[in-house]
């Protein structure tokens, strides 16, 4: 039991600190998108031969291309180590209560990436790890930090999918700069989002840690039922 509670502390940590560079990325690729937009809309310089009245322009685009690049590849990292970790609280949830467990563990991954089951299974899953780390009489699912990082999750989603879509289908200034504020309100969104999964990430950690400790140094029959 002690041997698994170090080795949580030490994922929760890893978690924490991976979402914490993912908050300070999503800022920075923020900056670089409102920078641009704030160039698209600055008074242009007269025709110089060389062109390099757009190098303003262009050296804002590459820096808003590049850090959504690597954005990207952040977002695919960060959502692989909170799978991870998930995977690691179900361990923990189902040795103290597997019949409250209602998905399968293939959901773990499934879950993201699943139409229309990408919804509401991730959060159904959070709910029963929740449930687990609570006492038999008492356990509930659910709670509403868990509410608010969900609808956040999901409020950022949907909002980053429709910035990007509008930005690619860009072809006038106007479009670029409209598509660009999108851009920083979702980012915006998705630090939120970051941030509230720092929260249950230390909080559900915690949770469970406490748990297993418990039943460790007093045995006892800890399976209860739980509200849907």
């Amino acid at each position: 039991m002690d041997t698994a509670a170090r080795s949580l502390g030490g994922l929760t940590r890893w978690t924490c600190g991976v979402l914490a560079a993912y908050v300070l990325l999503t800022a920075a690729t923020g900056l670089a998108a409102w920078h641009e937009h704030q160039v698209l809309l600055a008074p242009r310089s007269p025709v110089q031969p060389d062109g390099s009245e757009w190098l303003a322009l262009l050296d804002a685009d590459m820096w808003f291309g590049n850090l959504h690049g690597w954005w990207n590849g952040a977002s695919i990292a960060t959502v692989l180590l909170f799978m991870l970790w998930m995977t690691r609280m179900r361990d923990i949830a189902e040795r103290l209560w597997p019949e409250g467990q209602r998905r399968h563990r293939a959901w773990l991954f499934f879950g993201w990436v699943v139409p229309v089951a990408d919804v509401f299974v991730p959060k159904m899953i959070v709910n029963d790890l929740w449930a687990a780390a609570e006492p038999g009489p008492g356990r509930r699912r659910g709670h509403l930090l868990l509410t608010f990082w969900w609808l956040s999750v999901l409020a950022a989603g949907s909002v980053g999918e429709d910035a990007l879509t509008a930005l690619k289908h860009a072809h006038t200034t106007s479009q670029t700069s409209h598509a660009l504020q999108r851009v920083v309100l979702s980012d915006g969104l998705y630090i939120c989002a970051a941030a509230l999964s720092i929260s249950v990430v230390r909080k559900l950690s915690g949770r469970l840690k406490h748990a297993l400790q418990a039943a460790a140094a007093q045995p006892a029959d800890l399976v209860g039922s739980g509200t849907v």
